[in-house]
């Protein structure tokens, strides 16, 4: 069954838009945030607990689950879906992101990319042909075209030839696609460039896709400021019936700013990479639960919160896990972490539908960063 998107409502007074994804029976909001379950799992939870969040779209990475187990045993077990056990939707990356951290500039062709595997150092190829036809066979619910990632320092004229590739790899891509119960979305590059953007979001809604990405906005040398003219300029030259999705973007401020701007879906590994780290959100802000001042504090990581952990562990519970490198912690922090996002997206639509998001998003800052 492919995946419905209904478009309810756009901001009057910014671009942020409600809307539902139906799928399998289930009807699911948007603005929304996507856990990150690499290998074909959220590390360290299950599907059900995922569900029991309130989870909806999860992510697995094309890169990965190609090199293990292989596409054709997830292809064998019946898909990502029986192969992890999770009936809710799935997308899956296109692995560009992964192979473009381990390419060399040189290694770039207009054919394809040459990479090392990260395992075991073997010489290894990835085409639009092949990203599509391993996501294919995982059976994702969502697919993404293969792109080129260049680094937020790219200089322009690079990032114009850079854009003009993605945009004849989205070509190949899309002409070659065959999973009827699989969207294929567009991805939209031209780092904080106006007319690049512009430029790389019509040649791609011209190819015409079932949904679109902002790409390029997840980079660790971008300020605060191009990442969120990206949104801007992207999603200015996108269609309105069609799903917008912003990769790589977990922090609340950042997913805030996106909301306002028109995007829909926002993904990332942070909630549960900061667990692990000893790491969580609260609605006052970041803590680190490592802290000697938690040692004796018998209540939960965010009295706001009402997530498993919170309801049955104190915060010096999970720092004793933490401290003492037990798995349960990173396992509790996680859950805490995600949960925390989905409640951010709950506030975030009701906000919209009240009209009063920038209000909100003004009172998160003073709140969660003390910014006035």
């Amino acid at each position: 069954m492919k995946l419905q998107f209904n478009l309810e409502k756009t901001d009057t007074l910014t671009r942020a838009r409600l809307g539902t994804i139906t799928y399998n029976g289930k009807t699911y909001p948007t603005p929304m945030f996507m856990p990150v379950g690499t290998n074909a799992t959220v590390k360290t939870l299950s599907p059900e607990e995922l569900k029991e969040m309130g989870s909806g779209i999860i992510l697995s990475n094309t890169y990965h689950l190609w090199l293990r187990p292989g596409e054709d045993i997830v292809d064998a077990a019946g898909g990502l879906h029986k192969f992890m056990n999770y009936d809710g939707p799935i997308l899956t990356d296109s692995g560009g992101f992964q192979v473009f951290s381990l390419a060399k500039p040189k290694d770039i062709t207009e054919e394809g990319v040459y990479f090392k595997n990260h395992l075991n150092g073997d010489r290894l190829f990835l085409t639009p042909e092949k990203s599509i036809a391993i996501q294919n066979k995982l059976d994702s619910d969502i697919a993404m075209s293969f792109d080129e990632c260049p680094p937020a320092t790219a200089e322009y004229e690079y990032l114009k030839q850079s854009i003009e590739r993605t945009v004849r790899w989205a070509k190949r891509g899309k002409d070659v696609h065959n999973n009827p119960n699989q969207m294929l979305f567009g991805i939209v590059q031209g780092g904080p460039y106006h007319d690049l953007r512009e430029y790389s979001a019509k040649e791609t809604v011209k190819i015409g896709f079932d949904g679109y990405s902002i790409g390029g906005v997840a980079n660790d040398h971008e300020s605060k400021e191009d990442m969120y003219k990206a949104f801007a300029y992207s999603t200015e030259f996108l269609p309105e019936d069609k799903l917008r999705y912003a990769m790589g973007i977990g922090e609340p401020i950042d997913i805030i700013e996106g909301v306002i701007r028109g995007i829909d879906l926002f993904d990332c590994v942070s909630p549960t990479r900061l667990a692990r780290h000893g790491h969580a959100h609260t609605w006052h802000g970041k803590i680190n639960v490592k802290n000697n001042k938690y040692k004796d504090m018998f209540k939960p990581i965010d009295e706001k919160c009402s997530c498993y952990a919170c309801r049955n562990y104190t915060l010096a519970y999970i720092r004793h896990l933490i401290v003492a490198n037990e798995t349960f912690g990173a396992r509790l922090l996680s859950i805490h972490n995600i949960t925390f996002l989905h409640n951010l997206m709950a506030k975030i639509r009701e906000h919209i539908e009240d009209g009063t998001l920038e209000e909100f998003r003004d009172q998160f800052k003073r709140e969660y960063y003390g910014e006035e």
